[in-house]
């Protein structure tokens, strides 16, 4: 009998251990599963936001398309093009993207796993660097909410040029009074990083335009984002060896995803001194999910190269267009002689058409993009301390109990 009770002992406890195993292995099964998933969906989405390179015939005539079809009795459904890149639009969809990936990155990161790997290396220190990077994340949201006030008051500006230039018979009065809102707007869109927002006050009162007001900064004089974002990004680094099949690589993914939308964010938006933002940052191209967050790194660094040698103060679709005009607008207001020909009459009235849709689209978008900003500074806020009580009720689990 005692022989066979140890058999059966023996036994039961292989049975257990051989349980044990087979749900590590389940475990390890899952998580392999949501990483590669995770992966996927980080570059399905920011495919999404890639500009499209070619025109099928189909987007040019649909008739032709809908001639093609054996169903050519319906009506065919043509998806709409996606927005410009680094226009208003497509920030709202990249701060969407950036919210889903998050939420993900979430689950994968807690939902199911042993927390007490919070407190091993290497997530104590992976763990610890991206909460570090959600702290500078969120004073680049704060500078970013401010620089959209910004530019709602350079909207203003350009409303007050259209309805001067929009009157019939248009006079002398009307091209003062818009041109004189168009040099303050250019005067506030050319000042230069370091005096953000306070050179471009002073030019407002130089001219003594009561709609054109400062902002009131949170943030130290001393401020900048250009350093904020080289902080985000200075520890970097793809897992290497065994770090790169475990829970390793989803927070560096995030972390990645994090710099990279304030990088672009500080990119097309004026902020306080920017002077020194790189026109990219290191992603190993070798990783798949990568890929297009690195082609859309390379098209925005291409522009902004392209403007940081004009010294304006930010890459966003709508600023650029709207610059362009105010200052082809100012040149005409400068030869204006009334009356006006019909010939400079119609060239006019297409330039102010194109200001007028410029102001449409900004003041349609900028109030949802701001929220869109909060809503991502909230998010952060939560999961960051979400993150934090994890690790906490870790580290006091791990504190030996003294007797």
């Amino acid at each position: 009998m005692p022989a066979t009770d140890n058999q059966g002992s023996f036994l039961n406890r292989i049975s257990i251990r051989r349980n044990q195993v087979t749900t590590m292995d389940n475990n390890h099964d899952q998580e392999l599963e949501d990483l590669e998933l995770f992966q996927k969906h980080v570059a399905d989405r920011f495919s999404d936001l890639l500009p499209t390179t070619t025109t099928t015939a189909a987007a040019v005539d649909p008739s032709a398309a809908a001639a093609d079809s054996p169903n050519s009795t319906h009506d065919v459904h043509i998806p709409p093009p996606p927005p410009p890149l680094l226009s208003i639009s497509w920030f709202r969809n990249l701060l969407d993207a950036f919210l889903c990936c998050e939420a993900e990155f979430k689950a994968v990161l807690v939902s199911g796993r042993d927390a007490s790997l919070f407190s091993k290396p290497p997530l104590d220190r992976l763990i610890s660097e991206l909460l570090e990077r959600a702290l500078k994340a969120l004073d680049v949201c704060n500078a970013v909410t401010h620089g959209v006030e910004l530019l709602r008051q350079w909207q203003k500006l350009a409303q007050i040029a259209v309805a001067g230039l929009q009157q019939s018979p248009i006079g002398e009065g009307q091209i003062r009074r818009a041109k004189k809102a168009l040099t303050t707007l250019l005067t506030s869109m050319v000042t230069d990083d370091t005096n953000f927002g306070r050179r471009g006050t002073a030019a407002a009162a130089n001219n003594k335009d009561r709609n054109f007001r400062s902002l009131s900064w949170s943030v130290a004089k001393s401020w900048s984002a250009a350093k904020q974002i080289q902080a985000m990004s200075a520890n970097l680094v793809a897992p290497r060896g065994g770090e790169s099949n475990g829970l390793a690589v989803p927070v560096y993914i995030m972390s990645t995803i994090l710099v990279f939308v304030m990088w672009s964010l500080v990119a097309a938006i004026p902020c306080q001194e920017r002077n020194g933002l790189g026109p990219h940052f290191q992603i190993p191209r070798q990783l798949g999910w990568a890929q297009p967050m690195i082609g859309l790194q390379e098209k925005i660094g291409e522009e902004w190269k392209k403007k940081e040698k004009k010294g304006t103060t930010g890459l966003l679709e709508e600023m650029q267009r709207m610059e362009k005009v105010a200052q082809s607008l100012v040149e005409f207001s400068d030869s204006f002689v009334f009356p006006l020909e019909e010939e400079k009459a119609a060239e006019l009235a297409v330039q102010v058409s194109e200001l007028a849709e410029i102001c449409q689209k900004m003041e349609e978008g900028l109030g949802p993009l701001q929220q869109q900003v909060r809503e991502v500074f909230h998010r952060i806020v939560r999961s960051r301390a979400e993150v934090l009580e994890v690790v906490e009720q870790v580290n006091k689990l791990s504190i030996p109990v003294p007797y």
